[in-house]
């Protein structure tokens, strides 16, 4: 029997100027889909540096990890009901720092997107409720 274990991953949560920072995957599990910057956490690199690493490969854009905001589970079962992928991610607040953002590594499409027209993007589990949390941290760390 093959054990299988979660996988560590790591989001970028990037605000600026009333927008956020999206990509549509290209590939499964979410493929077409939004969903925050992010990808796999490598051995010896932490959650944070991941999600400035990944945010930069994915769009082009800088920004400087503030804070571990929440954690997302992503649980995918297969047709029989058993667990087929498991991801942990961790959510990491960003403040942009420069770049425009330009679709690379797996995203098919990079933007900025008004927050009210978040829920009209076909847009992956979670996307909502990280961004209100996102918005509620940032400002309070404004203030």
């Amino acid at each position: 029997m093959t054990h299988i274990r979660p996988t560590l991953g790591a989001i970028a949560v990037v605000i600026r100027d009333g927008k956020t920072l999206l990509v549509q995957r290209k590939r499964p599990p979410a493929g077409g889909q939004w969903g925050f910057p992010g990808g796999h956490v490598e051995l010896g690199e932490t959650a944070l540096e991941a999600a400035r690493r990944e945010l930069l490969e994915e769009t082009g854009v800088r920004a400087e990890p503030l804070e571990y905001l929440t954690n997302v589970d992503v649980i995918l079962r297969g047709d029989d009901g058993q667990v087929a992928r498991h991801y942990l991610l961790a959510v990491v607040l960003c403040d942009y720092e420069d770049g425009e953002p330009a679709a690379a590594d797996d995203a098919a499409d990079a933007r900025w997107v008004r927050f009210d027209d978040v829920p009209k993007l076909d847009i992956t589990d979670r996307v909502e409720a990280v961004l209100a949390l996102a918005r509620d941290r940032l400002a309070a760390l404004r203030r």
